[in-house]
């Protein structure tokens, strides 16, 4: 066993050259593409408010693309992006973020595929999902039908408990919607039985002629999938199982999981669990392909960290990447960073420190140079939100109501604010800081905790506060220090108030660990911190509406507390230069506005009224440095044409705040 491991990974090179000049002679391009990456946890969110833009950026897809990728699948909680039924508006917001991930994937000559991941594993597919396919997908395609080759369609990830009679019909008509509009782009599409390589043969014979079939390839399951809470029965208990099969390594089922379909998988291991088995299941979807001369491509494969032996984990990616470029069928694992993703295991999934360098290999990916990470101490105040959590952090928020990173009711600067409502007893925000954060010298230096923050009533109470980090020591814990923010700070009468509370001035509240509450011993950690919290923790919280802005480390009590934030005319009309170019304008038709940014910024553009009022969210994206070039059809923001007279126009971004006169005629 350990000899044909070694053996595989001392010939990688030499088995890949030789697939690699197998398919560049022997085989017909099936896509437009060869490998790639699922870029998972970003847009997969309940609504809009709550996708974290700053999880990945430009730098990321750089990345991705220098390790030797072409395409990024990313998957989208479509339906959610929308207004609902009956219509399924599409968020603008969404689209303003999806656009900004197609423009970084168009620079870098990325393939996107934009997959609807709308579906629940445990929750069958309805018939009537064709109501929302063909009025989201005519929306999508109508947005993206002149952007480049580089955009792809996936109509549905992972349809199942529905026939495949019935979903080939459902995604023939999704098919024929994003064709009334779009003729160019080219769409994914898959079977039912969560797009298994045994039901593309049942798929109608589309006469679509730019389609891509997609299949997905997780077998043997029991192996790929061990540790998973998520399938049911729960598979956490099961652990170990081996890749190939082996007597000697292979655990007994676990208690749990007796009687169930997983211990009969287990018993027929022996004979499933081998690289023979994996090439003759992935030989479903090339005879497939052979018998209706289309071209096939698997959009998922992967196995699961926790639980699988490494090594294991390594070989059976091996194996499935060679096969599948041996017969020319182009793919994305699943996925980059995650529990099947490119990162060691446990670590802080930094692309300069912690990739997984054999399984990079095993997969015929460039290996960046990787060095030691050391945590230093932080030298100088940070961000933790303005407008967007920052990069670097994560929010992983619990709460019983709603929270939005990007309310526009009247922020404290720039566009957006933190929004949260219908909270309850010990919801929190969390920002988790990637990796944990050394603020010693900062408490030492006289730094704070300052923010925005507004309230609707009073009564309001909550706990803003730290969180160092919870060691292998059976006496540690992951202590918390923090202060009560209440109305003996902040009167809760809808207005911005600022709160400034030095880091040294925080009091050690205790810690919860393992269903244990411990009381304060004079341990939290400053050098260690895991993350930043504001918690409720009063029982009667009815009513009540929180709105933050602005919340970083700082040295300075210098904010700004502003009541209103729309640009007042008086303001924008005198002491603004302005590097906006028009043309033409006046403006009958349609309008080029063009403006030039010094770096990589977000930008927001508005058009106002004489009287102050917005008439049109023109445009809310991240550009890169360099001439950018906007355009206006003279409408409003639901479509109507404006009156002729007078507006204004605003390019606002991080830099600078730009304004310009502009005729409607």
């Amino acid at each position: 066993m350990k000899y044909i491991k070694a053996f595989i990974k001392a010939n990688t090179k030499w088995i890949l050259t030789v697939s690699f000049f197998s398919w560049m002679l022997n085989a017909t391009s099936q896509a437009p593409f060869n490998r790639g990456i699922n870029l998972t946890g970003w847009f997969q969110v309940d609504y809009p408010g709550q996708i974290q833009f700053t999880k990945f950026t430009h730098k990321d897809l750089a990345d991705i693309k220098s390790l030797g990728c072409d395409v990024v699948r990313l998957p989208v909680n479509l339906h959610a992006m929308t207004s609902g039924e009956p219509h399924y508006y599409v968020d603008r917001l969404f689209l303003s973020f999806l656009d900004s991930v197609a423009d970084w994937c168009e620079q870098l000559e990325l393939y996107l595929i934009i997959d609807n991941h709308s579906f629940d594993p445990n929750v069958d597919t309805q018939p009537n999902i064709v109501n929302i396919l063909v009025k989201v997908w005519a929306q999508m395609a109508s947005h993206y039908k002149n952007r480049s080759e580089y955009i792809l369609y996936e109509i549905l990830n992972e349809p199942h408990g529905i026939s495949s009679t019935t979903w080939g019909e459902i995604q023939e008509q999704a098919i024929n919607a994003i064709r009334a509009v779009d003729k160019k782009h080219t769409i994914i599409v898959g079977g039912s039985g969560y797009n298994t390589y045994t039901e593309l043969k049942n798929l109608p014979h589309y006469t679509d002629n730019n389609l891509l079939y997609t299949f997905h390839f997780y077998d043997p399951f029991i192996f790929t999938h061990q540790g998973a809470s998520w399938v049911n029965p729960s598979m956490v208990p099961l652990s170990g199982v081996p890749f190939p099969y082996s007597s000697a390594d292979m655990p007994a089922c676990p208690p749990a999981l007796k009687g169930t379909w997983i211990e009969s998988n287990i018993n027929s291991y022996p004979a499933q669990g081998n690289i023979e088995n994996v090439r003759s299941l992935i030989n479903n979807a090339i005879s497939f392909r052979n018998s209706r001369d289309v071209n096939i491509y698997c959009g998922e494969f992967g196995v699961f960290i926790p639980n699988s032996p490494p090594d294991d984990r390594v070989l059976w990616y091996n194996t499935v990447q060679l096969y599948l470029e041996e017969n020319n069928i182009p793919w994305t694992i699943w996925d980059y960073k995650g529990g099947f993703g490119l990162f060691n295991k446990n670590s802080w999934e930094m692309f300069e420190h912690d990739l997984n360098t054999d399984l990079l290999e095993s997969l015929g990916l460039n290996v960046p140079v990787q060095t030691p990470y050391s945590r230093k101490p932080d030298s100088a105040g940070f961000m933790i939100y303005t407008d967007f959590v920052a990069q670097k952090t994560t929010s992983e928020t619990y709460s019983t109501g709603t929270i939005s990173f990007y309310s526009d009711n009247l922020p404290n600067n720039q566009n957006y604010c933190l929004f949260w409502n219908g909270f309850s007893q010990y919801n929190a925000l969390t920002f988790d800081f990637i990796p944990d954060r050394d603020l010693s010298a900062l408490v030492d230096e006289g730094y704070a905790i300052n923010f925005m923050v507004r309230g609707n009533k009073p009564g309001i109470s909550f706990d803003i506060r730290f969180r160092d980090t919870d060691t292998d020591d059976p006496n540690d814990h992951p202590w918390r220090i923090g202060a009560t923010v209440n109305d003996y700070l902040v009167s809760w009468d809808n207005k911005w108030h600022n709160v400034h509370i030095p880091l040294a001035s925080l009091n050690e509240s205790g810690a919860w660990d393992d269903n244990t509450w411990f009381n304060p011993e004079g341990k939290f950690d400053w050098s260690s911190v895991d993350c930043f919290e504001i918690s409720i923790e009063e029982a009667s919280t009815s009513g009540q509406l929180l709105w933050f802005d602005n919340i970083h480390i700082t040295n300075m009590d210098t904010a700004i507390v502003r009541e209103n934030i729309p640009v007042e005319i008086r303001d924008i009309m005198s002491g603004h230069s302005t590097g906006i170019r028009v043309s033409p304008n006046p403006v009958k038709d349609h309008t080029r506005i063009t403006f030039e940014l010094p770096a990589q910024e977000y930008v927001n553009i508005m058009i106002y009224s004489l009287a102050g009022q917005t008439v049109r969210n023109l445009a809310s994206n991240v550009y890169p440095p360099g001439i950018i070039t906007v355009y206006w059809n003279g409408c409003s923001d639901n479509g109507a044409p404006l009156p002729r007279g007078l507006y204004l126009i605003r390019v606002k971004s991080a830099s600078r705040e730009q304004v310009c006169k502009i005729m409607k005629d």
